[in-house]
């Protein structure tokens, strides 16, 4: 359904239902004040009889035969009354043109009263005159009041109906008019070419629209800064693939044309080399992304036990750096993380392969823990005080030299951030780094 559409369904039922409710109001006030305007003519008729009488300005037959009643003419409706003249005793003295044949009401006293003649149910007011010894009804027929009622809906509804077409025709054309400028943003952003992340051009936007138009124009931001930094991350990634690559081709060719074993065995400790090159980074590059699609499921963890896993995976990469690989986390200390372990799995992982592999030989790695921080710290040269700031940076190498790819604090970062905690690298007083990874609250 389109939002023209909506919003003109919407106006119309909120329409016809004002109009509902106000013609029930009209009926129900109109019903009203007929029923007390009429009520006070039945009670003016039958009290001026009762006048003419004392008055003997109507004289009673002495045959007994009832005598003819003229009431006052007040219009149209004069002529809907009936008036009925009885003795105490129960004898009709008196009747006006029309009247029914039977008594009007059986009610005693002076006042209102309704009584059904006839199958018609009928209004009545009574006036009794004991010193004459006779009481004086005077009613009309509540059909005749609510067609009185009807008259004035039917005036009202009529308009109403001739009315209708045009104010829906007047909604539409309106709800056109103002939802044009909306066509306009939608037609612009159909003709933009796919790589125009430019912000929409200036110009007069309604109230209404403007926070859509920011956000729109906030969202060609972010996907101009993501494209912009997936270009970059896929030549640096292809950069780095490269210079292994060509590194394993040169090799190769040495050890097929070595003239002595030496030579040879140097040149596949080069290919070996460049291998686990290759393979860390496409490690760490298929890390990355899975850092950026983990999900937030709340986990509780064994920090002592992760630690432990993690040492004993790079155990040989310790090894064979010649550097002494300690945990000091106990195990059963446990820590509730508000998304998957996976990702404080990673980025402690890639700080102490990091940190492996900015130490030396003889140096000394060692996972701690101070309260909700896990601690890494080596014994390497540190982070030199010109890239601390660009230290997390993808492709940017912490220290001079090395194996690295320079994703491995990045790693670590993305995936704190996922998981709500931070990544910290303090500048250290001496020699080595000390990286904190400060964990979430669950």
């Amino acid at each position: 359904m389109s939002l023209r559409l909506r919003l003109f369904l919407i106006l119309a039922l909120a329409t016809g239902a004002i109009w509902f409710s106000a013609v029930i109001w009209i009926e129900h006030s109109t019903r009203a004040q007929v029923t007390r305007v009429l009520d006070a003519r039945l009670a003016e008729a039958a009290r001026m009889v009762s006048s003419l009488l004392e008055d003997r300005r109507i004289a009673m037959a002495g045959d007994g035969a009832p005598v003819a009643i003229p009431l006052d003419p007040h219009g149209d409706y004069a002529h809907q009354l009936s008036c009925q003249i009885w003795s105490l005793q129960g004898t009709l003295v008196g009747q006006s043109e029309g009247a029914p044949q039977v008594q009007l009401t059986g009610a005693q006293g002076t006042g209102y009263s309704q009584s059904t003649v006839g199958g018609e149910t009928w209004r009545v007011y009574t006036v009794e005159n004991p010193a004459l010894g006779v009481r004086v009804m005077v009613g009309d027929s509540l059909g005749v009041r609510d067609r009185l009622v009807s008259g004035v809906i039917e005036g009202l509804l009529l308009p109403m109906a001739l009315i209708l077409p045009l104010l829906a025709a007047a909604l539409w054309v309106s709800l056109g008019r103002g939802l044009a400028p909306m066509h306009r943003l939608a037609e612009a952003l159909r003709l933009r070419s796919p790589s125009d992340l430019s912000p929409l051009p200036a110009g007069p936007v309604p109230a209404e629209m403007r926070p859509m138009r920011g956000a729109l124009d906030d969202l060609f931001a972010r996907l101009a800064k993501a494209r912009e930094a997936e270009r970059d991350f896929t030549a640096f990634a292809a950069h780095e693939l490269k210079t292994p690559l060509a590194g394993l081709r040169t090799q190769a060719q040495i050890a097929r044309i070595a003239p002595d074993e030496a030579t040879r065995s140097r040149a596949l400790q080069s290919i070996e080399r460049s291998v686990d090159r290759t393979d860390r980074l496409v490690r760490q590059l298929l890390e990355l992304s899975a850092v950026e699609r983990e999900g937030a499921a709340a986990e509780r963890v064994d920090l002592g036990q992760l630690s432990a896993e993690i040492c004993t995976d790079l155990a040989p990469l310790a090894e064979t750096r010649g550097v002494a690989l300690i945990c000091d986390i106990p195990q059963g200390t446990e820590q509730t993380l508000p998304a998957s372990g996976f990702l404080l799995h990673t980025a402690l992982r890639n700080l102490v392969e990091n940190a492996l592999q900015a130490s030396s030989e003889g140096g000394e790695v060692r996972i701690s823990r101070r309260g909700a921080v896990l601690l890494v710290e080596d014994d390497g040269p540190g982070i030199p005080e010109a890239l601390r700031a660009r230290a997390c940076e993808r492709f940017v190498r912490g220290t001079q030299g090395g194996d690295g790819s320079g994703l491995g604090l990045a790693i670590a970062r993305a995936a704190m951030e996922r998981l709500g905690g931070t990544l910290e690298l303090p500048p250290s007083a001496g020699q080595g780094q000390r990286a904190e990874l400060h964990l979430p609250s669950a």
